[in-house]
């Protein structure tokens, strides 16, 4: 798989990711406090991971490639967090 192909490949995958979080918790019920908090975290930081992403298709420089590609391992990890709160605290 080639750059370009990858960052199609990459960009199409985490925009999905982000679309089927918010699908997934608007289907939600019951809508207690404790769920919208920790929903509105997960749908931030999924989204964050897919712009992102997309930043770093479009950066100047390897470095800020790089810089880019840091921050959408840190979000995804934060992604994980906030799911892994959110069915553990069923």
């Amino acid at each position: 798989m080639g750059p370009i192909e990858f960052n199609e490949t990459f960009r199409a995958r985490t925009k999905k990711w982000t679309l089927g979080i918010i699908k997934w918790y608007a289907n939600i019920q019951p809508r207690t406090d404790e769920v919208r908090i920790l929903g509105k975290q997960l749908i931030r930081f999924s989204s964050s991971v897919a712009a992102n992403f997309r930043a770093a298709c479009r950066a100047r420089s390897k470095v800020e490639r790089y810089a880019k590609f840091c921050i959408v391992v840190e979000e995804s990890d934060e992604s994980l967090f906030w799911m892994e709160i959110f069915f553990e605290s069923e």
